[in-house]
């Protein structure tokens, strides 16, 4: 079975965001795989040590992403990829990154693709999709079991709050929902082990790319913090009397009536 896993650095779920310039301040800040993507690697090597194989977790951005490649490794997966875009590009979007990912699989023969539901800080989902479709493999979004027989899978997939079951066949992009496992954590032997695992990186040009090919499509106008909410607000005395204040209050106040 050969698996690979998208994998994108993302800043720490526990950091606190900060705005400058219309950009978010990145200095001092810690950085994690995407949780999501924690649950492909888990999978990954869950599938892998069940049908044997080998799982190479793949990376786009700068190089400070070999860390979260090495946490990957020592989490247990075999190879990893980091297609070092720090000096060829300015700009990215989705299309960017999944053009740069198909690239590199499309002659990979990948059996199986994780990917994450969305990363956390854009939440687009879009980057897995778009390489299946890149690629011209279906894909399956928002898994939260996945069992292969063969070249045949059955996977159950999040849907509105229920789930839905899906058969499909290898080759196959599965995007990881919570839920699909309980990821691991880094042991001393892995992080040691590691250290010895290949780590490839490449840049656009390895790729036969360059920054014309893979240009954004899209345009971040700004980026800012949501509102502060106001705290809530208790109504006392009589329900008839509690009603009429807060149709008042949805009138004068919050204005949606």
């Amino acid at each position: 079975m050969n698996i690979y896993v998208l994998l994108k650095r993302t800043f720490d779920t526990e950091e606190k965001i900060a705005i400058s310039g219309g950009e978010i301040n990145s200095d001092g800040a810690e950085f994690i795989i995407n949780p999501y993507d924690e649950y492909g690697v888990e999978e990954a090597i869950q599938i892998r040590d069940s049908q044997g194989g080998e799982v190479t977790v793949v990376s786009v951005g700068s190089g400070d992403a070999e860390k979260q490649l090495r946490t990957a490794l020592a989490i247990g997966a075999d190879k990893a990829v980091l297609i070092n875009t720090e000096d060829d590009l300015e700009i990215g979007d989705e299309f960017t990154t999944a053009k740069i990912l198909v690239e590199f699989l499309e002659d990979k023969e990948a059996d199986l693709i994780f990917a994450g539901n969305v990363a956390i800080d854009g939440g687009s989902g879009q980057v897995g999709p778009r390489v299946a479709d890149l690629l011209g493999i279906p894909y399956v979004t928002t898994i939260t079991k996945i069992e292969i027989e063969g070249r045949n899978v059955n996977i159950i997939r999040d849907v509105e709050g229920s789930s839905e079951t899906i058969e499909a066949s290898l080759p196959l992009l599965v995007t990881a929902q919570q839920g699909l496992n309980e990821p691991r954590y880094p042991s001393l032997p892995g992080i040691m082990k590691a250290k010895k695992k290949p780590l490839e990186e490449l840049e656009l040009a390895d790729l036969d790319l360059d920054e014309n090919d893979v240009a954004a499509k899209t345009k971040t106008v700004d980026i800012y913090l949501p509102p502060k909410k106001e705290g809530g607000r208790i109504l006392d005395g009589e329900v008839q009397d509690q009603v009429k204040e807060l149709i008042n209050l949805l009138h004068s106040e919050a204005k949606v009536i």
